[in-house]
């Protein structure tokens, strides 16, 4: 079953409802933006990645782009190369493999929650959000091409 509502900004949406007695092959999923704010003092920031994490599978992912261009106009002397390292770290830190340091032994859900733990840093992770979701992989396929590029 499924429910259209329009947004104030003239966008309809479809909501999914579940009932109790309808099988559900989706499962509940968390994700965060990866923000890029290079001037704090400012405020003004880009998407550069999406964060995705799935407990029941027990997957955590992140897919990032950032687009050199806009981050220049917001900031023409920003760290281009120590920002795409930053986002290289939260990509090994999902992966899970040694190149993760002491995250590489942690569980899926430790290190999502790590890594969206609010810090002063340049990348920042934006508020949580949830879905639902069959495969979080392509969840973050999806939500990179939308939220981000």
């Amino acid at each position: 079953m499924s429910e259209r509502h329009i947004h104030m900004a003239g966008h309809v949406v479809e909501r999914h409802i579940i009932r109790g007695s309808e099988s559900n092959d989706r499962d509940v999923f968390e994700y965060v933006l990866l923000r890029v704010v290079p001037r704090v003092e400012r405020g003004e920031c880009i998407n550069a990645g999406v964060l995705v994490y799935c407990r029941p599978q027990g997957y955590v992912g992140a897919r990032t782009h950032l687009d050199e261009a806009r981050l220049l106009a917001l900031d023409p002397d920003a760290d281009v190369a120590g920002i795409r390292a930053a986002l290289g770290a939260v990509e090994r830190v999902c992966g899970g493999s040694e190149e993760a340091g002491p995250a590489a032994g942690d569980d899926a859900g430790r290190r999502f929650r790590w890594l969206i733990a609010p810090r002063s840093t340049v990348v920042q992770p934006g508020p949580v959000h949830t879905g639902l979701t069959s495969d979080p992989a392509a969840e973050a396929e999806r939500l990179l091409e939308l939220l981000v590029k």
